[in-house]
């Protein structure tokens, strides 16, 4: 079993915070030394309120589920002796309501484009392969409720 830790900070300052008139910026930061700038997302919570170059939560969540998904699928195309020159992926997470007053995201599709060393392209079949044994080690969509989908872009 493995632990994973982020530290999030937010600090009040000056602002009016019984009137909500404070900022939501804060940071995340990673046992690896990395520093995040965080925000909620501005179609939450409006300006000057939150900044729209942080990163927002509902981002990082695709982001992570979109991560995981791909260093599966290039730990399994390597075992399978599947040469993967570039991935990218333009991931997509819709935000729906559950119940009233509470909204979750629901569904994350991932688009990943992937460019394969000559020769080393696979089959459509096994492609989808690929993806559906990614998909299920994968820990993250193995953690969360909502629908994942992929989608193969070229």
């Amino acid at each position: 079993m493995s632990t994973h830790t982020a530290t999030v900070r937010w600090q009040r300052g000056e602002a009016d915070f019984a009137k909500g008139h404070y900022s939501r910026r804060h940071e995340w930061r990673f046992d690896g030394g990395t520093v995040v700038a965080a925000s909620p997302s501005p179609h939450v919570v409006p300006a000057p309120w939150s900044d729209p170059a942080g990163v927002d939560p509902e981002e990082a969540f695709v982001a992570a589920i979109s991560s995981c998904h791909m260093l599966w699928f290039l730990s399994i195309a390597a075992e399978r002796g599947v040469i993967v020159d570039r991935y990218e992926d333009e991931a997509v997470g819709t935000m729906g309501r559950i119940a009233p007053q509470r909204q979750a995201i629901t569904e994350v599709v991932l688009r990943p484009r992937i460019t394969f060393a000559e020769g080393h392209a696979p089959s459509a079949q096994a492609l989808e392969a690929l993806h559906e044994a990614a998909h299920e080690r994968c820990f993250i969509a193995n953690s969360v409720k909502s629908a994942i989908r992929v989608e193969t872009r070229s």
